[in-house]
């Protein structure tokens, strides 16, 4: 029997009915419930981070009780059935049984492009060049769901274009996919009440609205007047008690406004639960590599979102910086790959280039495509996990792979040479190399200090569960 089968059995919907309840009292219960069917080794870390939390009573159990108290009840069970349950601990050993199974990478999450559309022109923005004229069809997003599904992936995130022109679509997937959780970047200036409706309605659907800082950063980028749209459609999710986070483009203009306490701070006034942060990358043939953060806003920024992580009742996670993390660099399928609006099947967001299109091989069969294997073979790509990126750390690796694999450019508006790319972020990497040297040297050291004393703690705790 499975770890979703078990905690079925045991009345998990009965146990998240009562939270709200009486949380303080119930939600110790819940993580005793997911500790006791949860087999030994898997996410220990992760669940000894929310059992150290829910002792202390910090800013994480703040975080932890404002989903259970604030969140609309069937909102929350939903997430913690089809996130933590079916995409993490049920769906993460049915990955790792899959990728011996076949010998290659298989995916945590599965980025999709339903549309190149978008009714914003950002600057910096690659998808702001595609125009409207591909989209991925229900019956494709269907499928590669289905064959995602049957891998063990639970968990698809929409990117484009702008995913929320095709709302109707949107939401009908999530209607067809109960079992999968769907996350969708979105400028927010599509969500409507009506919208909000649907999302009470099917439950399984979290939006991540960009958002680059004030208003001045936010509108000299996407358009005058595009924050006010995005502050009023946050207001609109949070009045109607809607899971929602915040993501944003870094660069080298708005590291100081968005690396502050003061912007967290408001992140969590809006009602975000989590924010997604990104370092600009110059994609595009167009793309300005001086809006690429310098070595010193990374290494501010990466040490200040681990300082906030200490204070604030926010989950936040950075696309480069947490690299230690997960072992480096997650493209190339290793926990996420990328399918854009015409199909072609990319190895990361940032990285456009395939050797495969979903609508002439199977989602395994683009797994182990050329491409995605030299990524699997190599990764990571830097014994220095704060170097990840095979683009912007460590810039001749994707070209070295796209040349070995023959994979084409799939930029839907004006294909890139890899190596016109890769040359775009040597003067960063160059600059980033000694910055990174202390700043994993700093960390590497802290971790083991951590991992020995979380591995005390764990065995403890383990032999106090099997005394109860």
């Amino acid at each position: 029997m499975g770890i979703k089968e078990s905690l079925a059995g045991f009345g998990l919907k009965q146990a998240l009915g009562y939270l709200s309840k009486d949380p303080d009292t119930n939600i110790p219960k819940v993580m005793a419930l997911v500790d006791k069917y949860t087999p030994d080794g898997l996410f220990e870390e992760q669940r000894y981070a929310f059992r150290k939390a829910i002792e202390e009573k910090n800013n994480w159990y703040q975080l932890i009780r404002y989903g259970v108290t604030e969140l609309d009840p069937g909102v929350r069970d939903r997430f913690f059935e089809s996130f933590l349950v079916n995409a993490n601990l049920s769906g993460w050993p049915e990955q790792e049984r899959n990728r011996e199974k076949y010998g290659c990478n298989i995916p945590w999450a599965i980025l999709l492009d339903p549309t190149s559309a978008c009714n914003l022109h950002c600057k910096g923005c690659w998808a702001a060049e595609y125009g409207n004229r591909l989209n991925l069809s229900y019956d494709d997003i269907d499928s590669i769901i289905k064959q995602g599904e049957a891998l063990g992936c639970y968990f698809y995130i929409y990117t484009g274009g702008e995913p929320l022109v095709r709302k109707r679509d949107v939401i009908a997937l999530c209607e067809a996919h109960p079992e999968c959780s769907f996350m969708s970047f979105t400028n927010g200036t599509l969500i409507d009440e009506k919208f909000c409706q649907d999302m009470l309605r099917v439950k399984n659907f979290i939006p991540v609205l960009s958002i680059e800082g004030d208003e001045t950063s936010t509108d000299s980028r996407r358009g005058e007047g595009t924050y006010g749209k995005v502050t009023h459609a946050m207001k609109l999710l949070k009045d109607h008690r809607l899971i929602f986070g915040l993501s944003a483009c870094v660069t080298s203009v708005n590291e100081p406004v968005i690396c502050t306490e003061e912007y967290f701070q408001q992140m969590i006034d809006w009602g975000a639960i989590f924010t997604w942060f990104f370092t600009f990358m110059p994609v595009g043939v167009d793309a300005v590599p001086e809006l690429i953060p310098t070595a010193e806003q990374r290494n501010h920024m990466t040490r200040f979102i681990r300082e906030m992580r200490g204070k604030m009742p926010l989950f936040t996670m950075d696309f480069w910086g947490d690299s230690q993390y997960v072992g480096g660099c997650i493209a190339g399928g290793r926990r996420y790959l990328h399918i854009n609006a015409a199909g072609d099947v990319d190895p990361c967001v940032f990285a456009h280039y395939s050797n495969a299109n979903i609508h002439d091989v199977s989602l395994l069969e683009a797994l182990q495509s050329p491409l995605f294997m030299a990524y699997h073979d190599n990764q990571p790509f830097n014994d220095n996990l704060m170097r990840p990126c095979p683009i912007l750390d460590n810039p001749g690796k994707l070209a070295e792979m796209v040349d070995a694999t023959g994979a084409h450019s799939t930029d839907l508006q004006a294909p890139e040479d890899a190596h016109d790319l890769c040359a775009k972020c040597v003067p960063s990497a160059l600059e980033w190399k000694p910055v990174s040297e202390k700043l994993w040297s700093d960390f590497r050291h802290e971790r083991a200090e951590g991992m020995a004393k979380r591995a005390e703690e764990i065995a403890q705790q383990k032999g106090a569960r099997k005394s109860a």
